[in-house]
C-alpha cells in the first residue's frame, strides 16, 4: 500500500510534469491548464488563489511555470511538494532541450518542423486570448477593476512598462481602496 502523501507527491509530480510537456509558449499558457488541474478536477485552489499566485509567480525572479509549479507543489505538500511540483514542470523542458541540441542541426533545415511550430504558435495566441476572456470576467467586479485593467494594459503595450510595477503598484490600489471602502463602512 502506498502512503498517501507519496500518492500526492507522485501526483504533484506527473500533473506538473504533464503541464510542463504542454505549455509551449511558457508560463502563460500554462495557466489555462493548471485552472483545470486545480481548481476543477481537484478543487486544491480556488480560482482567485490561483491568480494570487500566479501573480506573485509573475512578480519573483525565475521563470513563471517553475514558480507557480513550486508555490502549489508547496500548498498541497511543503518542501516535498515544492520539489516534486518543480521537477515534474521543469522535467519536459530538460529532455526537450537535449534533444533539440543533438538534433538542432538536421532540424533547422527542415521545412516540415519549421511550419509545425508556425502553427503551434497560432495555438498558443488562442490559448492565451481564451485565458485572458476568463480572468477579465472573473477579475473585473467594479469599475475600478476595469480602469486599472485599460490602463495598465496601455502602460505595458504602448509604454513598454515592465509588470513587476504594475503588479506592485495594482496591489497598492487594491489595498488602499480596501483600506479606504473600510473606513467609510
Amino acid at each position: 500500500m502506498i502512503p498517501e502523501v507519496t500518492r500526492e507527491l507522485v501526483l504533484l509530480y506527473t500533473m506538473f510534469f504533464r503541464i510542463g510537456l504542454f505549455s509551449i509558449g511558457g508560463g502563460y499558457v500554462m495557466l489555462p491548464m493548471l485552472r483545470v488541474e486545480v481548481t476543477e478536477k481537484r478543487d486544491w485552489l480556488s480560482v482567485p488563489e490561483l491568480l494570487d499566485y500566479y501573480a506573485i509567480s509573475q512578480a519573483t525572479p525565475g521563470i513563471i511555470s517553475v514558480n507557480i509549479a513550486t508555490h502549489v507543489g508547496f500548498k498541497r505538500r511543503g518542501v516535498a511538494g515544492a520539489l516534486a511540483a518543480t521537477a515534474g514542470v521543469v522535467m519536459p523542458s530538460v529532455i526537450v532541450i537535449l534533444l533539440i541540441a543533438i538534433f538542432l542541426p538536421a532540424l533547422r533545415a527542415n521545412v516540415v518542423v519549421a511550419r509545425a511550430f508556425a502553427g503551434i504558435r497560432v495555438a498558443v495566441a488562442v490559448l492565451l486570448t481564451g485565458m485572458l476572456g476568463s480572468l477579465v470576467r472573473k477579475g473585473w467586479n467594479t469599475a475600478v477593476d476595469v480602469v486599472l485593467t485599460v490602463a495598465a494594459f496601455g502602460l505595458v503595450v504602448f509604454g513598454d512598462v515592465s509588470p513587476i510595477p504594475l503588479i506592485i503598484g495594482a496591489g497598492l490600489v487594491g489595498y488602499l481602496l480596501g483600506r479606504w471602502r473600510r473606513h467609510r463602512a
